[in-house]
């Protein structure tokens, strides 16, 4: 394991938005000692407001400041390694800081919508605000924990920290959706609690150091000696538990009516980091399995499961004629992918993975506040009734149709070259009948997408339905998660190429074959045509040279 340096980021971003949290959510009790701008609800507001940007932007700031360190030093840790960020780590740190912030900054537009349209009251402003810090702080307590009973706990309190927000609007169709995501979710991560207890008591026998059984590096270090056929069904409960919370069927029934009742920022926040959070919980638990009994085992069950969400999914996403529910099931394709890809293993498959998390958190926040502006604008989800968007409502429109063909995979998105990594991988690795299964999914995806272009974006819009978009607040952080999704699709940047690699090394418990160039060069340093590349991916046997031939 890569040597941890002392730092005091981690606690530091966690007190943050936990402060917020529980200041927001206690509030009316200094009602009262409020200055007289803000004792009404426009002053309140308005208050709320600054403290939500100053949460989101604090959250950000500590991210970044905590992924320069680990680019610098490997890994960082705090509380005698109780909280510790890898490369691993702080590639959803990372996530969690940016599309909390976008989806942050369009909040502001979103929530002052629907106060004016009369959808909440100011006291539900405050509710808002307030759990969308908590919920913040959950899923990084989730992403920096390195014990493993801290780790369940905070996936189980991401539920509690979210379910307010599913059912913010106190409507039938929006409680349900949040009491269904509760229960679905808490039992099912209760399966994960079981395959945590399993792998500590075993390892509290085998240690030196019973006290060490809690911490996730020390049964990296120590995984040969853990007994397998325990190994085994931890995984298996592990998989069943996080999986649930990562939407992975047949655990993700919650998923859909979750993300269709949220507000969009929610959605944004629940498909673009919630989903990956789960995920990372699920990777940390393979790495310990593969430990102790080889990629086999591990491998066998996330192919299944990734090719069954993929497959199950994409036949879902197609018939939806509710734009968020269908972008829910696009969700769980997604996640599927990345399971065939964490499945395929491999150099080239782990950082398929990684990458296409990435990609998909930035394109999925996008699409999901596009469809929180045609809410806005339209009034509804019913795909039926959403017509003619880009004459209705232009830069929604564009950013609707580029998101669109970004999900469908197509060139110079950035989800086209990380899916072309997966597939790449999976050739690779002898897996051509699943590749071509997934190739057929997708097929099936694209037509839907392509559906939602011709008709919704492209069709004939409403007669009476007034010309004008949204306002430049619902459209400033959409512009800027689009640059990130052309950006991507252009080229990997150097430092998020090297945390890629340097995660993929964590993951592949210290085989650190180079798995994905800068966009500017190659393996040996010299510089290659990129358009010809094709991407900037290499292995430890294929070089950018060769695929670009």
């Amino acid at each position: 394991m890569t040597a941890m340096v002392p730092s005091i980021l981690p606690p530091l971003l966690l007190i943050g938005p936990l402060a917020v949290a529980l200041f927001l959510l206690t509030l009316p009790w200094f009602r009262e000692s409020l200055p007289e701008a803000f004792a009404t609800d426009t002053g309140s507001v308005t208050l709320l407001e600054r403290i939500h940007l100053g949460s989101v932007g604090y959250v950000f700031l500590l991210s970044v400041a905590a992924l320069i360190q680990v680019l610098s030093n490997g890994a960082i840790a705090a509380f005698g390694d109780w909280l510790f960020v890898d490369a691993l780590g702080a590639v959803f740190m990372m996530l969690i800081g940016v599309v909390g912030l976008m989806t942050g900054l369009y909040s502001i537009a979103y929530i002052r919508h629907d106060l004016e349209s009369g959808a909440i009251d100011a006291g539900k402003v405050r509710i808002y605000y307030g759990f969308f810090s908590l919920f913040l702080f959950t899923m990084l307590l989730a992403v920096t924990a390195n014990n493993i009973i801290m780790m369940w706990a905070a996936i189980e309190a991401t539920t509690l920290g979210s379910a307010f927000l599913v059912g913010l609007y106190g409507q039938k169709s929006s409680l349900e959706a949040a009491w269904k995501y509760v229960i679905i979710c808490t039992v099912g991560v209760a399966f994960g609690l079981y395959g945590t207890v399993l792998v500590f008591s075993n390892a509290a026998d085998v240690l030196a150091d019973p006290h060490q059984a809690v911490l996730w590096t020390a049964l990296v270090g120590h995984a040969a000696e853990l007994d397998p056929m325990l190994v085994k069904l931890a995984f298996v409960f592990a998989l069943i538990g996080f999986g649930t919370k990562a939407g992975i069927f047949p655990m993700h029934a919650w998923l859909p009516d979750a993300h269709s009742e949220a507000p969009s920022p929610v959605s944004g926040l629940l498909s673009g980091v919630l989903l990956k959070c789960a995920l990372l919980i699920v990777i940390r638990f393979y790495v310990i399995t593969v430990g102790t009994v080889g990629t086999g085992f591990p491998q066998m069950l996330l192919l299944t499961l990734g090719l069954l969400s993929v497959g199950v999914s994409s036949l879902l996403f197609f018939v939806q004629q509710d734009l968020k529910r269908k972008l829910a099931y696009s969700s769980i394709e997604n996640v599927g992918l990345i399971v065939v890809a964490l499945g395929v293993g491999g150099p080239l498959g782990i950082a398929a993975a990684l990458l296409h998390a990435i990609n998909h958190s930035v394109t999925k926040a996008l699409f999901f506040c596009s469809a929180g502006n045609v809410l806005m604008k339209y009034g509804t989800r019913d795909l039926r009734a959403v017509k003619g968007v880009l004459r209705v409502a232009p830069a929604t429109g564009l950013l609707m149709m580029g998101c669109a063909l970004a999900l469908a995979g197509f060139p110079p998105f950035n989800i086209f070259v990380s899916e072309f990594m997966v597939f790449m991988a999976g050739l690779n690795e002898g897996y051509g009948w699943i590749m071509a299964l997934c190739a057929l999914f997708l097929c099936i995806t694209i037509a839907g997408l392509v559906k939602i272009v011709a008709d919704s974006v492209l069709g004939k819009s409403p007669e009476t339905m007034p010309k004008g978009d949204v306002g430049w607040r619902a459209l400033a952080p959409l512009g800027v998660l689009a640059a990130l999704v052309l950006m991507l699709g252009f080229a990997v940047p150097q430092p998020l190429s090297t945390l890629v690699q340097q995660a993929t090394t964590v993951v592949m418990n210290g085989d650190s074959r180079p798995v994905v160039a800068a966009p500017w060069q190659s393996n040996d340093g010299q510089t290659y045509d990129t358009a010809r590349a094709g991407g900037q991916l290499v292995t430890g046997s294929l070089s950018q040279t060769e695929i670009s031939k």
